[in-house]
């Protein structure tokens, strides 16, 4: 059965040939006589036809014995976009992705998304041609060659970053793996890496890292962290430990960089995964082009900005509250009120780089919180406290793998929290590619042009035919909106 995940097979001819870097990750090309697996884009001269296999992920070229290529490194390819599609599978993935198989099995991992261990193996394979025991090796056995090539960390350390804790494991699971021991890799580099732990992270094109940040930098909050003209920075990590992150634009490689400094080595997947979600680097905006294109006002917003995509939130939390006290005020005033919490409220640390030197408020912290001191009316101030309240309580949460009606329906169950402030958090905290607040006032006008304002119901209508990439509608609308306010100015 063919993974269908995998796109035809004159598709995969075409765009390896092409090196088209936009199906970069969404499949993987496996030559028979040299054992070995690639990205579409790989520079190494094209194998013959025969010789040549298509698979839907690394784990599945993996699990057919193959091993990554040194030259293109699958490491640095794109994950795969989450869909309307095969949603038990998506959810799976994000978990996974998220840690589910480092601290359970498989039966567990289908537990949380409904399913039997036996049907999600069954759907795995179907939808990725490998199960998830194998993705979650062919994820950790990646990211150790990708530490091991670009970093100067010890074997030992790129061992607890990849989630192995014994090195002889690691060892044995790399030299199966890779067919060549971690050692090897790093005697094969070109460059010899500087003390600064740096990494690349790949996306499928385009990507408009300027707009990225402008919209990043009107919601910045100072203390926690910077948005420069060119680069993203920020602090975390425990308040007596703190590191910071950088990340900015490889325009030579079509990259992003990501530079992190004074972290816990078993900090450096969940940094990854964050800073994928925050710059929405797994999107493919092919797919998402396709769909949205069929109706000219959104095909004429995608003409004047065609590397948009939906920035992400780095913690849920800080997302939620942001979103609270946006209500009924401009993104300046919600801003303001936000840098006023962190400073009343928020964890103070020694500062790694001028200006950073707070922590987001804890849930904990938040709930029995006087936030009517930082000029909060008071009944927006109790919506903080309740929701403060249920995330510690665990009756809210913000992990990966959700379905969005349950996130909504548990968001929206909390006093003050309608589904535009629910269907905003799901869409930059929760990366859900459909999440759609159709309350929104923008979105209503600018769909409803000279006729006037859309009521909701009609927005809700006629967001319909952009399933399952709404979210990605409403930042073009948005935009557009903010085009015309502009002409008429």
């Amino acid at each position: 059965m063919s993974p269908t995940h995998l796109p035809p097979a004159d598709a995969c001819d075409r765009a390896r040939a092409a090196r088209d870097a936009r199906f970069d990750g969404l499949f993987f090309t496996a030559v028979r006589s040299t054992g070995i697996y690639c990205r579409p884009v790989c520079p190494a001269p094209a194998p013959k036809r025969a010789n040549v296999s298509y698979f839907a992920s690394a784990a599945a070229a993996a699990a057919a014995g193959y091993r990554p290529c040194l030259r293109c490194r699958p490491e640095l390819a794109p994950g795969q976009p989450a869909s309307g599609s095969a949603a038990t599978v998506q959810r799976a993935l994000a978990l996974i992705a998220d840690g589910a198989l480092s601290e359970g099995g498989v039966e567990a991992l289908a537990a949380q998304v409904g399913v039997g261990g036996r049907q999600l193996r069954r759907l795995f394979l179907a939808e990725a041609g490998a199960t998830p025991l194998a993705v979650h090796g062919t994820h950790r056995l990646l990211l150790a060659k990708q530490l091991l090539t670009e970093t100067a960390l010890p074997v030992t350390q790129v061992a607890l970053a990849a989630g192995f804790n014994s090195v002889r494991r690691f060892n044995a699971a790399f030299q199966q793996g890779c067919a060549m021991a971690p050692g090897a890799i790093r005697r094969l580099r070109r460059d010899a890496p500087s003390g600064q732990l740096s990494l690349r992270l790949g996306y499928r094109p385009p990507l408009d890292f300027g707009l990225m940040l402008a919209f990043l930098r009107k919601r910045a909050i100072d203390g926690i962290e910077r948005v420069h003209e060119d680069a993203y920075e920020r602090v975390l990590g425990p308040v007596d430990r703190p590191c910071t992150v950088r990340v900015s634009a490889d325009v030579a490689r079509g990259e992003l960089r990501l530079e992190i400094r004074d972290a816990d080595p078993r900090m450096i997947p969940d940094i990854v995964r964050r800073v994928r979600r925050v710059f929405d680097l797994d999107a493919d905006l092919g797919a998402v082009h396709a769909l949205l294109r069929q109706t000219p006002m959104l095909a004429e917003a995608i003409r004047r900005r065609p590397g948009l995509r939906v920035p992400g939130g780095w913690d849920g939390f800080e997302v939620a509250v942001r979103a609270v006290l946006g209500q009924q005020v401009s993104v300046a005033g919600a801003t303001t009120l936000a840098r006023r919490l962190v400073q009343a409220h928020g964890l103070a640390s020694p500062a790694e780089a001028a200006g950073l030197d707070r922590r987001f408020p804890t849930p904990a912290h938040l709930r029995d919180a006087p936030l009517e001191a930082i000029g909060l009316p008071r009944t927006r101030a109790a919506t903080l406290r309740a929701l403060a309240a249920a995330v510690a309580d665990g009756h809210v949460h913000f992990r990966a793998g959700q379905r969005l009606e349950d996130f909504v329906r548990d968001f929206t169950a909390l006093p003050g929290l309608g589904p535009w402030t629910a269907h905003y958090v799901a869409m930059r905290a929760l990366q859900q590619p459909d999440a759609f607040p159709a309350g929104d006032l923008v979105l209503q006008q600018v769909l409803g042009g000279r006729d006037g304002r859309l009521s909701e119901r009609d927005t809700q209508a006629r967001s319909q035919a952009w399933r399952p990439w709404r979210a990605y509608a409403v930042l073009h609308l948005w935009h557009l909106a903010n085009d015309e306010k502009a002409a008429r100015a």
